[in-house]
């Protein structure tokens, strides 16, 4: 076998491969002689068909075959023959390929790129500080009521904060359009979950009272047929409701697993899971920070192959997210930012970890276990499922490891302490929202 490497590229390399003729046809020849005892041709006996015979029906096929376990042979064994760490798999381009005669093809692939960590000293990573205060209480338990809160029915004229019960028909140019009617729909006025239009539409109005209304679908709206359209509604309001809070007596505490039931137990349980949520938080915002800088401290070329695979995940991740929702016909573009964020990081720390010679902390890897066991009923449970369970432990293995690289990242950069309230720390969209 004869290689050739051309770089064509920083990460792109072309390796002609040449594969002897006799190479080829002696393993033609010899799957065509094992396949004379098993073949039944009419007017032979079996195990009697000329080899001649049996390459005229076989030959052509079995040539196929040896031809794409030698493409798949011959490019692995010319990666390690060249010490080339690739990326993915080929674009293989055959130049000769004719039986009888050497077998010469181009592969096409991507390599592993070579670079150095860029230093971090240059690089300032934000660590929120946040206290929790007792407002901050207090909102927590206004959200937990509003969480046991019931619906009833009331007779008066709907408003934010009511729920509406309706039927609806939507049409755009007197034409009915697909999922713009339903019946028996209940809204909740003011949660934002419906254009504004509509819910604006529907204030007001009381049970069996009938309206038309214009909604205007936004130039950004998802829908095709329906961005920058306005189409008609004919509502029909079936009932309404308002919502009633619970009072935060010794009954609605106990729901919450304060076996005591007295508001100091229970503030004290709500402090300790909010300071837990706080913890994770400021964890979660770290990472961010530090994934951030070392995307920006780094150019690198991404191997094609690798963001290819990486879109696939993508594509499913949210695909599983939306209820499993079919998006198999949106284009590749629309998650490609995200893959090539990840391939990137994802070659970044795998240089950080080899150069580092970083390795996963078995006590970190039980701390962490524990911890998460910690906010589970029956913690032991959980324990013994993990350590029972290889690809589950992975999971925390790998979360161990990116802990240790913000560490490492941490040790070196300027960590610059921002004061946050816990309410911004904890709901940043409400934050971006009000600025």
């Amino acid at each position: 076998m004869q290689v050739s490497v051309e770089s064509t590229g920083n990460i792109e390399r072309k390796l002609t491969i040449t594969v002897p003729a006799d190479h080829i046809d002696g393993e033609v020849e010899s799957r065509l002689k094992s396949m004379r005892g098993r073949v039944k041709l009419d007017g032979f006996r079996p195990g009697k068909v000329p080899l001649s015979v049996v390459s005229q029906q076989y030959g052509d096929s079995v040539y196929q075959e040896v031809l794409g376990e030698t493409f798949q042979k011959t490019f692995t064994e010319a990666v390690a023959q060249e010490s080339l760490r690739v990326a993915g798999q080929p674009e293989i381009e055959p130049e000769a390929l004719e039986r009888g005669k050497d077998l010469t093809y181009v592969a096409t692939v991507d390599i592993y790129p070579e670079f150095e960590i860029a230093s971090m000293e240059g690089l300032e990573i934000k660590r929120p500080v946040a206290e929790i205060n007792e407002d901050d209480i207090d909102k927590m338990i206004e959200n937990l009521r509003t969480q046991q809160k019931e619906w009833t029915d009331i007779e008066r004229a709907c408003a934010d904060g009511d729920t509406v019960n309706i039927d609806f028909e939507g049409s755009v140019d007197g034409e009915l359009f697909e999922g713009g009617s339903a019946q028996d729909f209940n809204v909740e006025l003011g949660a934002g979950r419906m254009l504004k239009d509509f819910e604006e539409g529907l204030v007001g109005m009381s049970k069996g009272e009938e309206k038309e209304i214009t909604v205007n679908f936004p130039e950004d709206y998802p829908a095709e047929n329906l961005k920058g359209k306005a189409a008609q509604f004919k509502l029909t309001v079936n009932k309404v409701q308002e919502a009633t809070l619970p009072e935060v007596d010794a009954a609605f505490i106990e729901k919450f697993g304060v076996d005591a039931g007295d508001m100091d137990s229970f503030r004290a349980e709500i402090r300790q899971n909010m300071q837990r949520e706080l913890e994770q938080a400021i964890k979660n915002r770290v990472k961010q920070s530090v994934m951030d800088g070392l995307s920006d401290l780094h150019e690198i070329d991404l191997p094609k192959a690798l963001v290819t695979q990486e879109i696939g995940y993508v594509r499913n991740e949210m695909a599983e997210n939306a209820g499993g929702a079919d998006m198999s016909s949106l284009p590749d573009e629309l998650f490609s930012e995200q893959a090539s964020r990840r391939v990137k990081l994802g070659l970044i720390v795998g240089e950080i970890v080899t150069k580092n010679e970083l390795q996963s902390d078995p006590e970190k890897v039980d701390e962490m276990l524990n911890t998460l066991a910690s906010t589970y009923e029956e913690p032991q449970q959980l324990i013994e499922y993990y350590k029972g369970n290889p690809q589950a432990m992975q999971t925390i293995q790998a979360a161990v490891m990116e802990e240790m690289i913000v560490e490492w990242v941490m040790g070196q950069a300027k960590v610059v302490d921002e004061e946050v309230a816990f309410s911004d720390l904890m709901n940043p969209q409400q934050q971006q929202a009000a600025a």
